[in-house]
């Protein structure tokens, strides 16, 4: 996912320019990374609400401390810490929460081994079913484990690039993920 040296000069003028208080600039980082950012957040969190909420969040505090971007870093670095300390704060004052992963379904359904026909009534029935408890069993994850299982599966991060995201080795990236896949597999075991 690395960018081009084109683009790369091109989201360093941009940040430039956001650091010294140019609106537009900053909206064009939004435009680029608004998606990014909140599947980063659905990820974390699991609502889609609740992940427009935190993504818009991240961005306005990014805005506010402008003055802290650094043109030499990428801007979505410095953005992903943003959303990933809101998520943290709010799964963690929110424990309650019901954790809706809709838009990662298929995934869900590849990874528990399903592949009916969208079409079959009683099917579709079956796969929700099985989504929830998938879901479920995400939600058991603790945060560090659900972060880099979404990073490398919904985000299809390489492992260097979560390791740089996360300012963690890739060993330590790559024993998240194998924990995070292991307890998961042992959440769903026995119910499907």
């Amino acid at each position: 996912m690395a960018l081009t040296d084109q683009s790369e000069a091109s989201e360093r003028a941009l940040v430039a320019r956001a650091r010294a208080g140019d609106r537009r600039a900053f909206g064009q980082l939004v435009t680029r990374y608004m998606r990014r950012a909140y599947y980063a957040a659905l990820g974390l969190v699991g609502s889609h609400e609740d992940a427009l909420d935190l993504s818009q969040e991240a961005f306005a505090r990014a805005f506010r401390a402008r003055a802290s971007l650094d043109p030499d870093r990428p801007f979505y670095a410095y953005l992903y810490q943003i959303v990933r300390r809101l998520c943290f704060n709010f799964v963690r004052d929110r424990r309650t929460r019901r954790v809706r992963l809709e838009e990662a379904t298929p995934w869900l359904m590849e990874q528990a081994g399903s592949r009916a026909a969208a079409s079959d009534p009683a099917r579709a029935a079956e796969r929700s079913e099985l989504a929830a408890l998938v879901e479920a069993a995400i939600d058991r994850l603790s945060d560090r484990e659900r972060e880099v299982l979404v990073l490398k599966e919904f985000e299809g991060l390489r492992y260097r690039e979560i390791a740089e995201l996360l300012g963690i080795p890739i060993g330590t990236v790559m024993s998240r993920l194998y924990t995070a896949r292991r307890n998961l597999a042992s959440g769903l075991e026995g119910k499907l």
